[in-house]
């Protein structure tokens, strides 16, 4: 007999403000405490000392994570010149020092080097995995691997802000999947004859979440385990917002949760939602005239 999970069975997207010093992680397990969900898991990493926007998706919510991991994200970053650290961001030891701090007009300059599709090299200490370990292992244990870089997407870059006396300067990103803002902070410095890494980073966006639609760790806390919190739970269709949808009867729904393919009349080839009045069914591929399920949605 199947183990019977422990908690409620909700199914939607909770948009977290997720603070600073937590482990996306630990942020996913106090969400899944606070509402006594059965099940919960997060689209894409944040790291603990960035803040904002951290996707959280629970029950059936979790079979769309893959989608919302593909999207662009934006985020708000601060370079802190003058210092190189081995970790790209403020946690790390100092490794290289420079006095070269540039003007608002130089850095404005440098930024079109940075659009579009760029070769990036990811921070030592990464999750990426190199002969079976992470990089941040191999890192912490003397022996920092040399990544190769990776093509990754700059949809946009500019500056927000420059304050030279303070050695800072405020950036606002878009980007695709896989890029470091780490390594573009580093980056960014480097091209401009200096030394930098990354002071501050918060996310503002991810797909069709943004920091508009997010609520704090302590106010979702506050409101308990009943209606008033599951009020803050966006409906699974949230993350399938850009995907076309195609309408069927019960009878085809049926047939499609069961794994099987149909020929259905469609407009558009690739990815469907499938839709049975309001009711997500299943995430389907159109080809050639045949609708296959990916993903069904047991709602």
């Amino acid at each position: 007999m199947a183990r019977r999970r422990k908690g409620r069975k909700i199914d939607g997207w909770v948009i977290l403000d997720k603070p600073s010093g937590l482990s996306s992680a630990a942020a996913v397990a106090r969400v899944r405490r606070a509402l006594e969900a059965q099940k919960a898991g997060h689209a894409g990493t944040l790291d603990p000392l960035a803040t904002g926007v951290l996707p959280i998706a629970l029950g059936e919510a979790t079979k769309t994570v893959p989608f919302i991991m593909d999207a662009s994200k934006e985020y708000e970053f601060t370079l802190a010149w003058g210092e190189a650290r081995d970790t790209d961001d403020a946690e790390g030891a100092v490794t290289a020092h420079s006095d070269v701090i540039p003007d608002a007009a130089a850095i404005d300059a440098a930024l079109g080097a940075f659009a579009g599709s760029i070769a990036q090299v990811p921070p030592a200490y990464s999750a990426l995995k190199v002969e079976g370990m992470r990089a941040y292992a191999l890192a912490r244990a003397g022996k920092a691997p040399a990544l190769a870089a990776r093509t990754v997407t700059i949809e946009r870059l500019e500056r927000l802000d420059h304050d030279p006396a303070a050695r800072r300067t405020r950036f606002q990103v878009r980007c695709g999947k896989g890029t470091y803002i780490r390594s573009l902070a580093r980056d960014l410095a480097l091209a401009l004859g200096s030394v930098g890494h990354l002071a501050a980073l918060r996310r503002t966006r991810v797909g069709p979440f943004s920091i508009a639609r997010a609520i704090s760790l302590e106010m979702l806390e506050e409101l308990g385990h009943g209606a008033r919190a599951e009020a803050k739970v966006l409906p699974v269709m949230t993350a399938l917002d850009d995907i076309p949808a195609l309408a069927v009867t019960e009878a085809e729904a049926a047939r499609l949760k069961q794994g099987q393919s149909l020929r259905l009349p469609t407009a558009t080839e690739g990815r469907l939602c499938i839709l049975c009045g309001d009711r997500p069914v299943a995430i389907a591929e159109a080809r050639h005239g045949r609708v296959r399920p990916l993903r069904v949605f047991n709602l």
